[in-house]
């Protein structure tokens, strides 16, 4: 009888399964954003917008020539805690992804068990009446049971594709980590490199200073100049030096930093060269078109991926209004000693086709689909949200790259100019005419030589930053090398 039980439930299981898979719930479309209605970025102009034209942004970071640039992304990489936990999220979510996929198996089970127990009854009172008597009884039991749950309205398929989308969501989302700790590494070292041109025109201009104020005292000390002539130039070589701490506090602060991105004790690492080299000439960027962006940078791709797992939970919901069949087949054996339980005699076996249709839950059932549909809108609101602040920092980053080179121009035209002034003023204070008034035009041309000096520096250094943005927004180093498609039945 053992053989045909078994054989009967797995002729029902298989049929039930041919039968099952009835998918009730919405099927998934990429919905339209501005992305798609958009021919091309406004401020790309002549640059290359082929969709499929974008390899050369592939480790972007290693086209500044600098090494050591290289090597700090290389350390941050992998060391950075932030990193450490995205890729633990992804882990977490392939385990998530396994344990739904485990449900739609049956669930298969051995088991062995000891009864010891006392029973005490009695045969009635009067004329014949045996009185209480008490029994002890002991009993062996093994068994094999199979549970097996019909996914009849697909509600288990749709909570494995949730999963799915869920995995490839965190995988997404580690790499638009990962590209966006690359990008800050890079500003980072370019911070750290900005500030200390900075500091290095502090002290040169500290240093000339110096060389103003003793020019001033050697004549002061031949009566050539008026006292106010050396408290004027005592103030500003004091002016200069209080600049110094303060672009050194910036210095600290961005090293430290820098040094939490890499995974290390702040303040323990080694100085960085404190130049960056010239910006090679970098040839132009391939842009692509706006649709581009949707599957090449992983934050849009993520948020894809997250509402498509909001569209199949709609389908879970859906499908918890329906009844789930469930299939139970068990076979053992079961004896009151250890030696029995081992025979054909003992043996035991059931099976239990379960129905179970929820009838009335105060309309709890309904209410879970209404806010799984409410969910996928707010998150098809956010994804088009997040499409749109993609096209921004498009445009900004290219926006800013063209404004900033032809901002260089214009301060290293400046600086020029006024480093020829000042050299013109201490020539003509120098030759003795100039008197108070060409000691404040020296002043004056050294205060506007430094300012235009820095500000050569500064650009020089958001220029680098821009094209980290620009890199950044098109998607960084990322390849989309994972299918995101959900299979389909």
């Amino acid at each position: 009888m053992k053989k045909p039980l078994i054989l009967m439930c797995w002729f029902l299981v298989l049929s039930f399964t041919m039968l099952s898979g009835c998918m009730l719930g919405p099927k998934y479309s990429r919905p339209e954003t501005t992305a798609d209605s958009s021919e091309a970025f406004v401020r790309a102009g002549s640059r290359s917008q082929d969709v499929n034209d974008l390899e050369m942004i592939d480790n972007w970071w290693e086209q500044f020539g600098d090494p050591t640039t290289t090597a700090l992304v290389r350390r941050a990489l992998e060391n950075n805690y932030d990193v450490k936990a995205a890729a633990a999220r992804v882990l977490q979510a392939q385990a998530a992804l396994a344990e739904s996929r485990g449900r739609m198996w049956p669930d298969v089970s051995y088991g062995l068990s000891r009864d010891r127990s006392k029973r005490s009854f009695t045969f009635g009172s009067g004329f014949g009446g045996g009185g209480r008597f008490n029994v002890m009884s002991t009993t062996w039991t093994q068994d094999i049971s199979v549970v097996y749950v019909l996914d009849l309205f697909g509600k288990l398929k749709y909570a494995e594709r949730a999963a799915w989308a869920d995995m490839l969501a965190a995988e997404a989302g580690e790499q638009a980590l990962i590209n966006s700790i690359i990008a800050t590494v890079v500003k980072a070292r370019i911070d750290i490199a900005t500030i200390n041109n900075r500091l290095a025109i502090a002290r040169a201009n500290t240093e000339s200073r110096t060389g103003t104020l003793e020019i001033v005292e050697r004549k002061y000390s031949r009566g050539l100049v008026k006292p106010v002539e050396i408290r004027l130039a005592r103030e500003n070589l004091e002016a200069s030096k209080s600049l110094e701490p303060a672009i050194e506090l910036s210095l600290i602060r961005a090293q430290n930093a820098l040094d939490v991105l890499l995974g290390r004790r702040p303040a323990a690492s080694e100085p960085l060269p404190e130049t960056l080299p010239d910006l090679p000439d970098l040839e132009p960027v391939s842009i692509g078109l706006p649709a581009s962006l949707l599957d090449r940078r992983p934050d849009v791709r993520a948020a894809e991926l997250t509402l498509r797992a909001a569209n199949e939970r709609i389908g879970v919901s859906i499908a918890q209004l329906f009844p789930d069949l469930t299939l139970s087949a068990s076979t053992g054996r079961s004896a009151d000693t250890w030696e029995d339980i081992w025979i054909d005699e003992t043996e035991i076996y059931s099976a239990i086709l379960r129905l179970a249709q929820p009838i009335f839950k105060g309309g709890q059932l309904k209410a879970r689909v209404k806010a799984a549909k409410a969910r996928y809108a707010e998150l098809a609101a956010n994804y088009a949200g997040t499409v749109l602040t993609a096209m921004r920092e498009v445009e900004d980053a290219l926006a800013a790259d063209q404004m900033l080179q032809v901002q260089l121009e214009h301060a290293q035209s400046r600086f020029i100019e006024a480093e020829a002034a000042e050299q013109l003023s201490k020539q003509r204070y120098s030759s003795g005419v100039a008197g108070v008034a060409g000691f404040l035009t020296v002043l004056e041309t050294q205060r506007r030589r430094r300012i235009a000096e820095e500000e050569v520096a500064v650009l020089k250094g958001q220029i680098w930053t821009t094209r980290v943005n620009l890199f950044l927004a098109l998607g960084g180093d990322w390849a989309d090398e994972q299918e995101a498609e959900l299979k389909e039945d």
